[in-house]
């Protein structure tokens, strides 16, 4: 539902200019915001580039996308910016008012994403133990679980393990980390872990008697590769802090390291690319990927691939276009 559905929740903006230039630098400046967002709040790298004529938006000079890569080997459109040019100030009459009082029509942007970055969200960092959040998104960065039976622990313990447990959300809070405190008497400790596990909180906090006793608690991570830790109470709230970026970093290295894996660019001919796509069943993980390929941009060929083995241009990227400087189009043999 968060992919392909009858209607999406989007964020989106339009914008007006004076001139040809102003509008075409928002339209990429947009597209960088977009860019900047999934990788520093979502921990998703993307692909950067403009459309291919055929797949530009209806109406616009120039479209510019950031494609994202699933794990399942599948490219995932995940925001776009249009440089209208005047096309629709002349549809619908937007003009301006120059400094001479002449009317002029004005030079359009469009851009927008949708909840369509939840589920690439989603994919890109969940497993099989349910969903995996980075900290910087995280509505829940940390969930503490205080341990032990209130009704076997002495007066002075109680009071003790409460102590410690305000001492610790009032730090957590001062470093301005989001927290829970699970303090449900009628669920067991391992039920709660599973719980938090499952909704993707990147950190938990376990303290009992016998933790405040050594004057410490238990830091564990919601990466399976990752070891519980032992961290002095006095000390937590800025390993905490510590700990939320090197998850939010390493998500983001495990993502780029599968993007830069899967960007196949020894591809010399359309047949070998063909054949691989082929072979690629869909229900086979991950799929082939991406191919960076020299191209000229053709539509009539661009169809032609796409009845042939199904396979749509995604972008050109903009950052790797010197790559085709001296060479041919690996379909038509035309200089690329």
């Amino acid at each position: 539902p968060f992919l392909r559905t009858s209607e999406f929740l989007w964020q989106e903006g339009h914008t007006a200019h004076a001139t040809s230039d102003e509008a075409y630098d928002e339209a990429r400046t947009m597209i960088t915001v977009y860019e900047d967002l999934c990788r520093d709040v979502l921990a998703m790298p993307t692909i950067v580039g403009v459309k291919s004529p055929s797949e530009r938006f209806a109406g616009a000079d120039e479209t510019f996308t950031i494609e994202a890569l699933m794990p399942n080997g599948w490219a995932l459109q995940s925001g776009t910016s249009h440089f209208l040019g005047q096309s629709f100030g002349k549809a619908f009459d937007v003009t301006y008012q120059t400094s001479s009082e002449d009317k002029e029509i004005v030079w359009g942007t469009s851009w927008g994403v949708s909840t369509r970055l939840i589920g690439a969200l989603i994919m890109t960092h969940s497993d099989n133990a349910g969903l995996v959040l980075p900290p910087r998104i995280a509505p829940v960065q940390v969930v503490i679980v205080p341990l032990g039976n209130a009704k076997k622990m002495s007066p002075e313990e109680q009071s003790q393990l409460q102590s410690s447990l305000d001492d610790l959300t009032s730090s957590l809070k001062v470093q301005g980390i989001r927290y829970k405190v699970d303090d449900r008497d009628y669920i067991r400790p391992g039920a709660k872990y599973f719980e938090w596990e499952r909704k993707g909180v990147p950190l938990r906090i376990e303290i009992g008697p016998r933790d405040i006793s050594k004057g410490s608690c238990v830091l564990a991570f919601r990466d399976p590769e990752k070891e519980k830790e032992f961290i002095p109470l006095l000390d937590i709230a800025t390993q905490v802090s510590t700990s939320l970026e090197e998850v939010q970093q390493s998500l983001l290295d495990k993502a780029q390291e599968r993007l830069s894996a899967n960007v196949h660019v020894h591809v010399t001919s359309y047949e070998q690319m063909k054949n691989a796509l082929e072979n690629d069943e869909a229900s086979s993980y991950p799929g082939s990927g991406l191919y960076l390929v020299p191209w000229n941009c053709n539509e009539e060929n661009e169809d032609a691939i796409q009845k042939d083995c199904k396979a749509t241009i995604r972008c050109y990227p903009l950052t790797m276009q010197g790559m085709a400087e001296g060479k041919t189009c690996f379909y038509s043999g035309e200089p690329a």
